[in-house]
């Protein structure tokens, strides 16, 4: 069994969006992962929901894995949920209020995910960790593509992968930020389910070959 490989369209070729996401579709991606940027929890700015919808209503068999990067995210779940968001995502930082905005997600209908920054424990997650999909664990700090992996976050992949067979939890695991054929291993081996990658699928040179390579790696990690 291997990962998940959930490609990063922030790095995608935006000109040639829908022929970008058939290749690493055909590949053997399973999600498509979409950064939506604020411009005030994060500095960059990014998409609404109209790509959300666009991508949908494409043809695309790929789970959209929405990554919300906004204060506020409870404005804004519903508009992104109805554009056809399979996987809503809220930073734990971002809200005074995660219990409510991962409600409002699931009543939507879509999966609801929590994320945590670099500088956030796990602990901070533990009451709501019961009703949520998937936890995302950034491993470089949100905003920006191309930055270097923090290994570091592995022991928190592990923790959440410990808290989850202790309490007889199913939640997914992702990581997001510079994963690519060397860091997703050890983060695998930790407990990941999900890598988002961006730069590395996206770099102008095979991005179907990066994404099997992904594949490929995690499907002889663990013995």
């Amino acid at each position: 069994m291997s990962v998940i490989v959930a490609p990063s369209i922030l790095a995608a070729d935006y000109l040639n969006l829908a022929d970008q996401i058939q290749l690493v579709e055909k590949a053997g991606a399973k999600y498509l992962h979409i950064d939506i940027m604020d411009g005030d929890f994060v500095p960059s700015i990014s998409y609404g929901p109209e790509w959300v919808k666009q991508i949908k209503a494409s043809g695309s068999q790929l789970v959209l894995d929405v990554h919300l990067m906004v204060n506020h995210p409870e404005k804004i779940v519903d508009v992104f949920a109805k554009a056809g968001a399979d996987i809503i995502g809220v930073h734990v930082e971002a809200t005074a209020h995660i219990h409510r905005v991962l409600q409002m997600i699931k009543n939507a209908g879509s999966r609801a995910e929590v994320v945590i920054n670099p500088g956030t424990p796990v602990s901070s997650i533990l009451p709501i960790l019961y009703m949520v999909d998937q936890v995302l664990v950034m491993t470089v700090n949100p905003g920006f593509g191309g930055q270097k992996f923090l290994p570091q976050e592995i022991t928190k992949v592990a923790e959440l992968n410990q808290y989850k067979k202790d309490h007889d939890l199913h939640f997914d695991i992702e990581i997001d930020g510079g994963v690519n054929d060397k860091t997703v291993i050890d983060a695998y081996k930790a407990g990941v389910t999900v890598a988002v990658a961006g730069s590395y699928v996206y770099d102008k040179l095979d991005p179907a070959a990066k994404v099997q390579k992904l594949i490929e790696v995690t499907d002889f990690a663990i013995d």
